[in-house]
Protein backbone atom coordinates (compact mmCIF):
# COMPACT_ATOMS: atom_id res chain seq x y z
CA UNK A 1 0.00 0.00 0.00
CA UNK A 2 1.17 3.73 -0.19
CA UNK A 3 2.66 5.33 2.90
CA UNK A 4 -0.02 7.55 3.57
CA UNK A 5 -2.78 4.86 2.37
CA UNK A 6 -3.97 3.65 6.29
CA UNK A 7 -7.67 1.99 5.62
CA UNK A 8 -10.36 1.84 3.33
CA UNK A 9 -14.01 2.30 3.95
CA UNK A 10 -16.93 0.43 2.24
CA UNK A 11 -20.53 1.86 3.24
CA UNK A 12 -22.64 -1.24 3.74
CA UNK A 13 -25.34 0.31 5.18
CA UNK A 14 -29.16 -1.48 4.00
CA UNK A 15 -32.14 -1.10 4.72
CA UNK A 16 -35.67 -2.54 3.69
CA UNK A 17 -36.83 1.41 2.72
CA UNK A 18 -35.25 2.09 -0.04
CA UNK A 19 -35.17 6.15 1.12
CA UNK A 20 -32.94 4.83 4.06
CA UNK A 21 -30.39 2.63 2.07
CA UNK A 22 -26.84 3.24 1.29
CA UNK A 23 -25.93 -0.19 -0.31
CA UNK A 24 -26.70 -1.60 -3.57
CA UNK A 25 -27.74 -4.69 -2.01
CA UNK A 26 -28.35 -6.65 1.37
CA UNK A 27 -26.03 -9.67 2.05
CA UNK A 28 -23.05 -7.77 1.24
CA UNK A 29 -20.54 -9.38 4.23
CA UNK A 30 -21.22 -12.75 3.04
CA UNK A 31 -20.20 -12.08 -0.21
CA UNK A 32 -17.44 -14.45 -1.08
CA UNK A 33 -15.83 -12.39 -4.18
CA UNK A 34 -16.15 -9.20 -1.45
CA UNK A 35 -15.05 -10.86 1.72
CA UNK A 36 -11.87 -12.05 -0.67
CA UNK A 37 -10.76 -8.39 -1.20
CA UNK A 38 -11.18 -8.00 2.38
CA UNK A 39 -9.29 -10.85 3.36
CA UNK A 40 -6.28 -8.90 1.20
CA UNK A 41 -6.16 -5.89 3.82
CA UNK A 42 -4.06 -7.05 6.61
CA UNK A 43 -1.66 -7.95 4.69
CA UNK A 44 -1.04 -4.92 3.77
CA UNK A 45 -1.15 -3.01 7.00
CA UNK A 46 -5.16 -1.69 5.86
CA UNK A 47 -7.69 -0.91 8.46
CA UNK A 48 -11.54 -1.05 7.38
CA UNK A 49 -13.59 1.44 8.55
CA UNK A 50 -16.93 -0.27 8.71
CA UNK A 51 -20.48 1.87 8.26
CA UNK A 52 -23.67 -0.15 8.59
CA UNK A 53 -27.20 0.31 10.18
CA UNK A 54 -28.24 -1.31 13.85
CA UNK A 55 -30.06 -4.05 11.78
CA UNK A 56 -26.90 -5.50 10.02
CA UNK A 57 -24.56 -5.20 13.76
CA UNK A 58 -25.23 -9.01 14.49
CA UNK A 59 -23.76 -9.68 10.93
CA UNK A 60 -20.65 -7.32 11.28
CA UNK A 61 -19.73 -9.43 14.60
CA UNK A 62 -19.82 -12.19 12.39
CA UNK A 63 -17.56 -10.70 10.22
CA UNK A 64 -15.00 -9.54 13.11
CA UNK A 65 -14.93 -13.38 14.20
CA UNK A 66 -14.13 -14.51 10.65
CA UNK A 67 -11.15 -12.14 9.91
CA UNK A 68 -9.97 -11.77 13.73
CA UNK A 69 -6.61 -10.32 12.31
CA UNK A 70 -7.95 -7.57 10.38
CA UNK A 71 -8.78 -4.23 12.48
CA UNK A 72 -11.96 -3.07 12.13
CA UNK A 73 -13.57 0.41 12.86
CA UNK A 74 -17.22 1.21 13.37
CA UNK A 75 -18.20 4.22 11.82
CA UNK A 76 -21.12 6.71 13.41
CA UNK A 77 -21.61 4.45 16.43
CA UNK A 78 -23.39 1.99 13.97
CA UNK A 79 -25.65 4.63 12.98
CA UNK A 80 -28.31 5.09 15.42
CA UNK A 81 -30.70 5.90 12.81
CA UNK A 82 -34.35 4.54 14.80
CA UNK A 83 -34.79 6.49 17.44
CA UNK A 84 -38.13 4.84 18.90
CA UNK A 85 -37.82 2.93 22.25
CA UNK A 86 -37.41 -0.46 20.02
CA UNK A 87 -35.04 1.00 17.61
CA UNK A 88 -32.61 2.56 20.13
CA UNK A 89 -32.67 -1.12 22.47
CA UNK A 90 -31.75 -2.68 18.74
CA UNK A 91 -28.65 -0.66 18.40
CA UNK A 92 -27.35 -1.27 21.97
CA UNK A 93 -27.96 -4.43 22.13
CA UNK A 94 -26.40 -5.04 18.62
CA UNK A 95 -23.35 -3.00 19.39
CA UNK A 96 -22.36 -4.58 22.91
CA UNK A 97 -22.28 -7.67 20.80
CA UNK A 98 -20.12 -6.33 18.45
CA UNK A 99 -17.83 -4.65 20.92
CA UNK A 100 -17.06 -8.31 21.75
CA UNK A 101 -15.08 -8.56 19.16
CA UNK A 102 -11.07 -7.44 20.33
CA UNK A 103 -10.34 -6.32 16.29
CA UNK A 104 -13.20 -4.08 16.18
CA UNK A 105 -13.02 0.23 17.27
CA UNK A 106 -15.40 2.60 17.50
CA UNK A 107 -15.81 6.17 15.90
CA UNK A 108 -17.78 8.01 17.87
CA UNK A 109 -19.05 10.61 14.97
CA UNK A 110 -21.61 12.00 12.90
CA UNK A 111 -24.26 11.47 15.84
CA UNK A 112 -26.43 14.85 14.61
CA UNK A 113 -27.25 13.05 11.59
CA UNK A 114 -29.48 10.87 13.24
CA UNK A 115 -30.73 13.21 15.84
CA UNK A 116 -31.60 16.80 13.63
CA UNK A 117 -32.87 18.00 16.82
CA UNK A 118 -30.21 16.84 18.83
CA UNK A 119 -29.36 17.93 22.77
CA UNK A 120 -26.20 17.11 25.11
CA UNK A 121 -28.92 15.16 26.81
CA UNK A 122 -30.00 13.15 23.85
CA UNK A 123 -26.04 12.82 22.61
CA UNK A 124 -24.89 11.69 26.19
CA UNK A 125 -26.53 8.23 26.65
CA UNK A 126 -25.59 7.44 22.82
CA UNK A 127 -21.49 8.58 23.71
CA UNK A 128 -21.65 6.45 26.63
CA UNK A 129 -23.07 3.62 25.99
CA UNK A 130 -20.05 2.98 23.23
CA UNK A 131 -17.40 4.06 25.72
CA UNK A 132 -18.92 1.23 27.52
CA UNK A 133 -19.30 -1.48 25.28
CA UNK A 134 -15.99 -0.56 23.32
CA UNK A 135 -13.92 0.82 26.46
CA UNK A 136 -11.46 3.77 26.70
CA UNK A 137 -8.68 1.60 24.28
CA UNK A 138 -11.04 0.94 21.11
CA UNK A 139 -13.04 4.21 21.04
CA UNK A 140 -12.21 7.49 19.29
CA UNK A 141 -14.01 11.16 18.95
CA UNK A 142 -14.45 11.43 15.02
CA UNK A 143 -16.00 15.05 13.42
CA UNK A 144 -17.07 13.33 10.24
CA UNK A 145 -17.22 16.92 8.48
CA UNK A 146 -18.21 18.48 6.40
CA UNK A 147 -21.28 15.95 6.25
CA UNK A 148 -22.35 16.76 9.99
CA UNK A 149 -21.77 20.40 8.99
CA UNK A 150 -25.23 19.85 7.39
CA UNK A 151 -26.78 19.84 10.85
CA UNK A 152 -23.82 21.37 13.55
CA UNK A 153 -21.02 23.37 13.39
CA UNK A 154 -17.37 22.35 14.43
CA UNK A 155 -17.65 23.98 17.92
CA UNK A 156 -20.87 22.65 18.49
CA UNK A 157 -19.88 18.59 17.56
CA UNK A 158 -16.62 19.00 19.75
CA UNK A 159 -18.13 20.62 22.38
CA UNK A 160 -20.67 18.43 23.42
CA UNK A 161 -18.21 15.75 23.18
CA UNK A 162 -15.87 17.50 25.49
CA UNK A 163 -19.06 18.12 28.26
CA UNK A 164 -20.29 14.77 27.68
CA UNK A 165 -16.85 13.55 29.23
CA UNK A 166 -15.74 15.83 31.43
CA UNK A 167 -15.90 13.56 34.32
CA UNK A 168 -13.52 11.51 32.75
CA UNK A 169 -9.46 11.41 33.65
CA UNK A 170 -7.20 13.61 31.30
CA UNK A 171 -5.97 10.25 29.94
CA UNK A 172 -8.62 9.34 28.95
CA UNK A 173 -9.93 12.17 27.48
CA UNK A 174 -6.41 12.42 25.76
CA UNK A 175 -7.51 8.22 24.46
CA UNK A 176 -10.90 9.02 23.04
CA UNK A 177 -9.79 12.83 21.40
CA UNK A 178 -6.16 11.63 19.98
CA UNK A 179 -4.34 8.76 21.22
CA UNK A 180 -6.55 5.80 19.96
CA UNK A 181 -6.95 7.30 16.47
CA UNK A 182 -3.88 7.77 16.19
CA UNK A 183 -2.75 4.35 17.45
CA UNK A 184 -5.36 2.39 15.82
CA UNK A 185 -4.99 4.14 12.29
CA UNK A 186 -1.30 4.20 13.16
CA UNK A 187 -0.64 7.54 12.46
CA UNK A 188 2.50 9.63 13.07
CA UNK A 189 0.92 12.39 14.88
CA UNK A 190 3.79 13.42 17.40
CA UNK A 191 2.02 14.69 20.97
CA UNK A 192 -1.56 15.51 21.02
CA UNK A 193 -2.45 18.49 18.95
CA UNK A 194 -3.71 20.88 21.66
CA UNK A 195 -7.16 20.33 21.20
CA UNK A 196 -7.81 18.57 24.71
CA UNK A 197 -10.17 20.28 26.87
CA UNK A 198 -8.97 22.75 28.88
Amino acid sequence: AFDRVIGIRDILSWDPDPARRFAARDGIMDDPAWRAGLGSLARYGLSFDLMVFPRQLAEAAHLAAAFPDQQFVLNHCGSPIDRDPEGLQRWRDGLRRLAERDNVAIKISDLVAYDHDWTLESLRPIVLHCIDCFGMKRAMFGSDFPVAGLHASFDEVYDSFKVITADLSRDEQAALFFGNAARIYRLDAGSSPGLLPA
